[in-house]
């Protein structure tokens, strides 16, 4: 995707510790509300995204939101055109869970994802992942946890419950507990499962016993033993169903090789004395003489072995029909029991097994419970395990987040990390325990002093979600699984040091994770790695959104617009000058 009206910004270096690896790296946009044709690449650290109201910053978000799997309206397709286009493409070296989301869904799992959304003014819109066509619901859960965008709701992850205990487990270094508590859960799981089979079994013990007994009498009287031996009795039936023909044929080829006159062992007799007074003459035509011999011989053995075997052919009806009787047995066995007379016979062995197991139920469903008490009691004491750790996780992570908040502008709000138990799993005496352990997560958030923590996505203030994201987001950061923040109404009523506060926090989330933010303040546009100017301009009629890269001067430029308003004056200029430079250095 090329850039389009793009300056490459001079930037100050970065701390060693940047993560590199941008997950999103472009975006493209057409004929989207009143962008006609925008490209953009993104790349790591912190770009933010300023202009004057109106100007059409939001779109951006729109656009973003609608490769993430948000809804898709025809009011987004640009007055004249056919349809919108949006496309995105992603990095997903870093990000194992979406790959593997791809091969579930039987998609490319390369290294990189490229979503296409196109919204058509007929209402027949459609989805590409990799140049293959997908649903909706295949891409929300394709990108799910790829972008967090504030003011998009369904793009937080922290706004989804289920996502704070693998938060949690992250910041707080639980992933060996983890672990331990899942393999001890699925060793309950599958004991449980056996005992259950076994139960039933035994429910049904009595009339499974006869049936069974009914079933290895009937195979018992076949006395079946070698899996060979209906073929070797479909041979013999052939034979002995044949007698007269075999006959006929075996006469009728002994007199053409041997018995008749002018068989064929009397004529190799005479080309032998032929051939032998050809050698008097010629001796190199000794050793076709051996090979006439030899059919001589072959010819004399085989006319003589086929007499024979017809003179012994008898017909023995009795024994033809032993032989099809059992043949007949074979075939209704192999109707109930298997497809081959090897199968019958591996289901005889199988009903045996089965039958000396529930003659031994009781006793082994016993041991299994037994052993399932013990397993149930270690899955309990790795789970109390986790629970306290995540007890003590919590603490420090509300430490460390209502200080963020704090910094952020809202000393008065109050985190609370829910601890429930969950309602299904394994039982483990009067509760339940799940693969990821007995607790259910959930983060509760105070934003004024006197009211009761409420979830988050209860939170009527979309400034203020945002800066609660921003400070969880500043503590888990290194450990999120999330590569790119996206922050709309972060600065929403607030300035001086609170805002100062905002951008630095931005700054330092953007070190280990790429972060875009829309902003109407100069601090915190200062403080970007990028930095974007949304423009709109009326042209032939129709009005345009721009988007350019703006270098050191055109930020300059920028900021002190933001300072001063619409006249720009030396100092102004000469504050963003300076605002600049302290904050880059930073």
């Amino acid at each position: 995707m090329d850039r389009e009206a793009a300056v490459t910004t001079v930037l100050e270096p970065r701390p060693a510790t940047w993560h590199q690896a941008a997950m999103l790296l472009a975006l493209s946009i057409r004929d989207f509300a009143i962008i006609e044709t925008l490209d953009l690449d993104l790349g790591p650290g912190l770009t933010v995204i300023t202009g004057e109201t109106g100007a059409g910053k939001s779109v951006l978000i729109d656009a973003l939101n609608l490769v993430l799997g948000g809804r898709a309206r025809t009011e987004v397709v640009r007055t004249g055109a056919d349809e919108a286009r949006v496309e995105a493409l992603f990095d997903l070296r870093d990000t194992p869970g979406a790959r593997e989301r791809l091969a579930q869904a039987g998609l490319d799992a390369g290294d990189e994802l490229v979503v296409r959304r196109i919204v058509s003014k007929s209402g027949r819109h459609k989805v590409y992942l990799n140049g293959n066509l997908a649903t909706v619901n295949t891409l929300a859960q394709i990108t799910g946890g790829l972008v967090d965008i504030s003011g998009q709701h369904e793009h937080y992850s922290l706004l989804r419950p289920e996502a704070h205990l693998e938060l949690l487990d992250r910041v707080a270094g639980l992933s060996a507990l983890r672990d331990q508590v899942e393999a001890a859960h699925q060793g309950v799981a599958v004991l449980d499962a056996r005992i259950a089979d076994l139960r039933a079994r035994q429910r049904n013990r009595a009339d499974r016993e006869d049936f069974l007994r009914f079933q290895l009498e009937e195979l018992d009287r076949a006395r079946l033993e070698d899996p060979g031996e209906e073929e070797q009795l479909d041979r013999e039936a052939r034979r002995l169903g044949n007698v007269e023909k075999l006959r006929q044929f075996a006469a009728s080829a002994e007199e053409e090789l041997y018995g008749a006159k002018g068989a064929a062992a009397e004529r190799l007799a005479r080309a032998v004395r032929h051939v032998e007074r050809l050698i008097e003459m010629d001796t190199e035509l000794a050793p076709l003489l051996d090979d006439l011999n030899s059919a001589l011989a072959i010819a004399e053995d085989a006319g003589r072995t086929l007499g024979s075997y017809g003179r012994d052919l008898n017909a023995e009806p009795d024994r033809l029909e032993q032989v099809q009787d059992r043949l007949g047995l074979f075939a209704r066995l192999r109707r109930k029991y298997g497809a081959s007379l090897a199968e019958v016979i591996e289901r005889q062995d199988e009903m045996r097994a089965e039958l000396d197991e529930l003659a031994g139920g009781e006793d082994a469903l016993s041991e299994l419970v037994k052993d399932r008490l013990r397993a149930a009691d270690a899955l309990g004491g790795a789970a109390d395990k986790l629970t306290a750790a995540r007890r003590a996780g919590g603490d420090a992570l509300l430490t460390q987040v209502t200080a963020g908040l704090a910094d952020l502008g809202m000393g008065g709000a109050r985190l609370a990390v829910d601890l429930s138990a969950i309602t299904s799993g394994v039982e483990v005496g009067d509760r339940f325990v799940g693969p990821r352990g007995a607790d259910r997560v959930e983060f509760l958030l105070s934003a004024n002093p006197g009211e009761q923590p409420q979830p988050l996505n209860r939170i009527a203030s979309g400034g203020e979600l945002s800066r609660f994201m921003l400070a969880v987001k500043g503590v888990i950061a290194a450990r999120d699984p999330v590569a790119t923040y996206v922050f709309d109404e972060v600065d929403a009523g607030v300035g001086g040091p609170t805002a100062d506060a905002i951008g630095q926090k931005l700054r330092a989330v953007s070190a280990s994770r790429q972060a875009l933010c829309i902003t109407h303040l100069p601090q915190i546009a200062a403080m970007g790695d990028t930095h974007w100017y949304v423009s709109k301009a009326v042209q032939d009629d129709r009005t345009h959104a721009r988007v350019s890269t703006l270098d050191r001067a055109g930020r300059v430029a920028e900021l002190a617009r933001m300072l001063g308003g619409a006249k720009v004056t030396k100092t102004t200029r000469a504050a963003a000058e300076e605002m600049l430079d302290s904050r880059q250095a930073g």
